[in-house]
């Protein structure tokens, strides 16, 4: 038997090798301009049996699973007592696991009280990850984020506080040309308050069905960055991040001109060093035909 997916599907990179149960469907909130996700889907809440019955069948196909992902992009809107009978029955049927994680937004992490926010981790679920996108409020309202730099510290320190392993997202030029040098600062601003264990860059690519929504949404005309200044910011983000503990830092993802990767502040001067390279080697960039979002 195969899981009974409601395609699109979708899971972060890391979670390439994972099992995933979709608990929800779609995502609540669904009014962030730059993605067409869940766009398809109205948001709902699966039942309990059918969750349980298709963990029973597949706990017995895979019983040596080690990792699983709770979808769609909204797993933690679910009541704490749901999510934590979910954690429970998922421990239960597969003894070898090490991590399940799921998405979670900033209005997630705030909804939840720091005791149950503490005890869904202390039920296993250890990761989330969390779009911040920017730090600048002006593009947070543009964007239709759904949060501030502040309710995005809150809920994030919160989270770590309650024993969660962060990954966070953040997205290069999503301020186009105008907004550039404040996005980047204001967005470092946040990473360093927020110190994620890890941190992802992408780059905005405006897909079919959000690019006219966006477009309207901001406001103003925006002029979408080049390839050079793509890599300003991506060097101006590096150098402006100072975190209180280490950041396991990528921008490899398909939408990005060139995979890069370090830790933060470890490897800080090297992959400054890269980014200027590439500056001066724009043949090297991926291709744009090859990029997506």
């Amino acid at each position: 038997m195969e899981l009974g997916y409601d395609y699109p599907l979708y899971r972060p990179p890391s979670e390439s090798n994972s099992l995933i149960f979709q608990v929800t469907l779609g995502c609540s909130f669904n009014k962030c301009s730059f993605c067409n996700m869940y766009r398809t889907k109205k948001y709902s809440e699966r039942p309990w049996e059918e969750v349980k019955n298709e963990i029973d069948v597949i706990s017995k196909l895979y019983p040596l699973t080690e990792k699983i992902f709770l979808a769609d992009g909204d797993a933690l809107n679910l009541a704490t007592e749901k999510i934590i009978q979910i954690l429970k029955y998922i421990r239960e049927k597969f003894p070898n696991l090490e991590r399940i994680s799921c998405y979670a937004m900033p209005k997630n992490l705030l909804q939840k009280s720091s005791d149950e926010l503490t005890l869904l981790n202390k039920e296993g679920l250890n990761m989330l990850y969390v779009g911040i996108e920017t730090g600048h409020d002006v593009l947070l309202k543009k964007i239709t984020k759904g949060a501030t730099s502040q309710s995005i510290i809150e809920g994030c320190c919160r989270a770590k506080k309650s024993g969660f392993t962060l990954s966070c997202m953040i997205i290069l030029g999503i301020g186009g040309k105008k907004y550039s040098v404040e996005h980047i600062k204001e967005t470092a601003r946040v990473v360093s308050e927020v110190s994620p264990k890890f941190l992802a860059a992408l780059t905005l690519i405006l897909e079919d069905g959000v690019y006219e929504e966006f477009m309207q949404k901001f406001g103003e005309p925006f002029e979408h960055l080049d390839d050079s200044s793509i890599l300003d910011e991506l060097e101006i983000l590096v150098n402006g991040i100072t975190p209180s503990s280490s950041i396991i830092f990528r921008a490899n993802h398909a939408s990005n001109v060139y995979s890069i990767g370090g830790n933060l502040p470890e490897d800080k001067d090297r992959m400054i060093s890269l980014i200027r390279s590439l500056k001066q080697h724009p043949e090297l960039l991926k291709p744009k035909v090859l990029r997506r979002f």
